[in-house]
C-alpha cells in the first residue's frame, strides 16, 4: 500500500524527524490560504500522486509570491501529471501540498527497503540526493552505499555512525543524523513499511537536517495491524479494477495482453502466465481467486476480466486442493451466463472433486473448450484467441 508525501511526513514527524511546515490542499483557494497561513516569502507547491519523478514532470514548483502559488495550483490541480512512473497517460492531480520554502545547502539520499535477496532490511545512502538519483545510481554507483541491517539486532549506534560518516555529512550535523537514522528505522519497523525513502534529505543553510520529501509503502499483509494506515488509502490513485478486486478479496493486476487468466494460487497464476507466453500468447491479467473462492467471487472475477476491451479468450486453470473444482465449475457456469460471455473459454481442472466439476461444466450446455493439462490449456487458449481476433464481430461465444 502507498500513501501520499504529506501523509508520510506526518508519520515521520511523530518520530521526531524534522519536516518542513506544510498543509494539504484540495482546491486553489485552499492552496492560497495555506501559503498565507504558513507565512514566509517562498513556498513549494507539490502535486500529490503515487508516483516518483514529480519534479521533472512539473509537479513541484517553487513559488515566490502568492500570485505564483495561485498560478501553480491552477496549473496542477485536476490536470494529468506525466512522469516516468505514470506512463504516457499520466495521473490526475487531486491533491496539493503547500510547504514553507527551505534554504538548501546540500542534498542527500536515504532509504530503507526490504531486501528480499539478503532477507533483511537494507539502508541505502548517498551524498548525491535529488531528482537525478536514478542517474547517479546508473552512472556513478560508487556514490550509493548499501548497509544490511540485522533484523534481530536492528540498527545499532556504530552502524549509524558509519553510515553518516560514509556520506560526508557536515560534522555539525552528524549527531543529529545518527539520531534521525535510529528514528527512521523505528518508523519503518513499527509501521511494517516495505519502503521508506527520503529524497532529498537536506542540510539547510543554518545546518539543520530536514526531510524535504518522503515516500512510504507498506506491507499489505501487515495492514490488519494498522487500521490508521489503511485509513490513509487514496482510491483515486489506484487502478479502479484493483480497488474493485480488493473489495471482493481477489488478487488482481491488469496487464497488456488479451488472454485473461483465472487461477487459484499465486504460484500457479505466475506459471499460467509464463506458459501462455511460451506458446506465443500474452496474458491480460494476474488473477488469483485464492483457496476460499465462492461462486460469487468467481462471478466477480469474470466481470473484472471482461473489463478488458482487448480480451480475446479466458483461461481458467484450477488445481483443487483447498479450492474445490465443483465450486469453481458452478461459479464459471453462473458467471458465463450472467455476463453473457462472448469470448472463447478454456478450462483446465485438476484436484479435489474434479470429476464433479467436469460434469457440471459438461451439463451446462456452454461451449467450453476443455484442456487436459497446463500445456494443452495454454496452447488451446492461444489458438482460440487468434481465431477470435480474426473474427471480431461475433463468433458465437458461449
Amino acid at each position: 500500500m502507498k500513501i501520499h508525501e504529506y501523509q508520510a511526513k506526518a508519520i515521520l514527524s511523530r518520530y521526531g524527524i524534522s519536516v518542513p511546515a506544510g498543509i494539504a490542499c484540495f482546491s486553489v483557494e485552499e492552496a492560497i490560504l495555506a501559503a498565507e497561513k504558513l507565512g514566509g516569502n517562498k513556498w513549494a507547491v507539490k502535486a500529490q500522486i503515487y508516483a516518483g519523478g514529480r519534479g521533472k514532470g512539473g509537479g513541484v514548483k517553487l513559488a515566490k509570491s502568492i500570485a505564483e502559488v495561485r498560478q501553480f495550483a491552477e496549473a496542477m490541480l485536476f490536470a494529468p501529471l506525466i512522469t516516468h512512473q505514470t506512463g504516457p497517460q499520466g495521473q490526475i492531480v487531486r491533491r496539493l501540498y503547500v510547504e514553507r520554502g527551505v534554504d538548501i545547502n546540500h542534498e542527500y539520499y536515504l532509504a530503507l527497503v526490504v531486501d528480499r535477496a539478503a532477507q533483511c532490511v537494507s539502508l541505502i545512502a548517498s551524498n548525491a540526493g535529488g531528482v537525478d538519483i536514478e542517474e547517479v545510481a546508473a552512472s556513478t554507483p560508487e556514490k550509493i552505499q548499501r548497509f544490511q541491517i540485522d533484523p534481530l539486532k536492528g540498527l545499532n549506534l556504530q552502524d549509524a555512525e558509519r553510515i553518516v560518516s560514509g556520506i560526508n555529512l557536515p560534522e555539525s550535523c552528524q549527531s543529529a543524523a545518527v539520531a534521525m537514522l535510529a528514528s527512521l528505522y523505528k518508523a519503518f519497523d513499527e509501521n511494517d513499511a516495505s519502503l521508506l525513502e527520503i529524497n532529498p534529505l537536506v542540510v539547510t543553510s543554518d545546518n539543520h537536517l530536514i526531510a524535504l520529501d518522503a515516500k512510504m509503502n507498506f506491507d499489505d499483509n501487515a495492514l490488519f495491524r494498522h487500521p490508521e494506515i489503511v485509513a490513509l488509502r487514496d482510491p483515486d490513485e489506484e487502478d479502479p479494477l484493483e480497488v474493485e478486486a480488493a473489495r471482493h478479496k481477489l488478487s488482481y493486476i491488469p496487464l497488456d495482453g488479451d488472454i485473461a487468466c483465472l487461477v487459484n494460487g499465486a504460484g500457479l497464476a505466475m506459471a499460467t502466465m509464463d506458459i501462455i507466453k511460451l506458446y506465443g500468447g500474452n496474458p491480460a491479467n494476474f488473477l488469483d481467486v485464492g483457496g476460499g473462492a465462492t461462486v460469487e467471487k468467481v462471478t466477480e472475477a469474470f466481470k473484472l476480466m471482461l473489463e478488458n476491451v482487448n480480451l480475446q479468450a479466458i483461461l481458467v486453470n484450477i488445481f483443487g486442493g483447498i479450492m474445490r473444482c465443483d465450486v469453481i465449475a458452478e461459479g464459471v457456469v453462473l458467471a458465463a451466463r450472467e455476463v453473457k460471455l462472448t469470448v472463447p473459454l478454456i478450462i483446465r481442472l485438476e484436484g479435489t472433486n474434479v470429476e464433479l466439476g467436469k460434469k457440471i461444466l459438461a451439463d451446462s450446455g456452454l461451449a467450453i473448450i476443455a484442456a487436459d493439462n497446463m500445456a494443452d490449456a495454454a496452447r488451446k487458449a492461444v489458438d482460440a484467441a487468434a481465431r477470435h481476433r480474426a473474427e471480431p464481430v461475433n463468433n458465437g461465444g458461449v
